[in-house]
């Protein structure tokens, strides 16, 4: 048994690659990250004394399209992975062409709802719920920006011939990277708009 665990020096006792085990632990310590971002926002929610207030600036039409923009970016992901995996070149570089391209649309939602909550009042320094919203969905942003450049960077990587079914893992461990963030947007969407618009 423990030679076959060490047969391939990258894969460990658990029968994971190192890197992949890795970046569990990475993702683990993201969500205690953005886990304690929500319960500061939970906590603080509905006790700014002072507006604009979430029914004053939400518009969950936009914020809908946004967020179905980012969670069909985790089905190009998807398809770039598996053409990966299929030695296409050009279908990889097109599937996360396109991921990267679904970032860069939520991104630029996200910058148009932020200017125009910002237009109607709504900044860091406001009020309690300006300081925990900007605080939350702009680390978030900031994920799916690095995200985007982590997707460029295999896109160019791959037009160059660096990618293919013998390192499929680079592609994996952005995936799962990809999914991660498009899963945390969902637990805002929900905490955050959803909620509100509710009530």
């Amino acid at each position: 048994m423990s030679q076959v665990a060490h047969a391939d020096p990258e894969i460990g006792n658990l029968g994971y690659h190192h890197r992949k085990l890795g970046f569990w632990t990475f993702i683990g310590s993201e969500c205690m990250f953005f886990g304690s971002l929500i319960g500061a926002y939970m906590a603080y929610r509905g006790k700014s004394l002072t507006g604009p207030y979430p029914q004053d600036v939400f518009d969950i039409a936009v914020t809908t399209w946004s967020t179905f923009t980012l969670l069909m970016s985790s089905f190009t992901m998807v398809m770039a992975l598996y053409y990966t995996r299929h030695g296409d070149r050009f279908k990889t570089g097109l599937w996360l062409a396109l991921t990267a391209i679904g970032g860069l649309i939520f991104l630029g939602f996200q910058a148009f709802e932020f200017s125009h909550f910002y237009a109607l009042g709504l900044t860091l320094e406001q009020n309690l719920f300006g300081t925990t919203f900007f605080v939350l969905t702009g680390f978030h942003g900031a994920h799916v920006s690095g995200g985007v450049l982590w997707l460029l960077s295999l896109f160019v990587m791959n037009a160059r011939g660096s990618i293919g079914p013998e390192n499929e893992l680079d592609v994996e461990l952005a995936g799962l990277y990809w999914h991660f963030v498009d899963i945390v947007w969902i637990v805002l969407f929900t905490i955050v708009y959803l909620v509100e618009f509710a009530q």
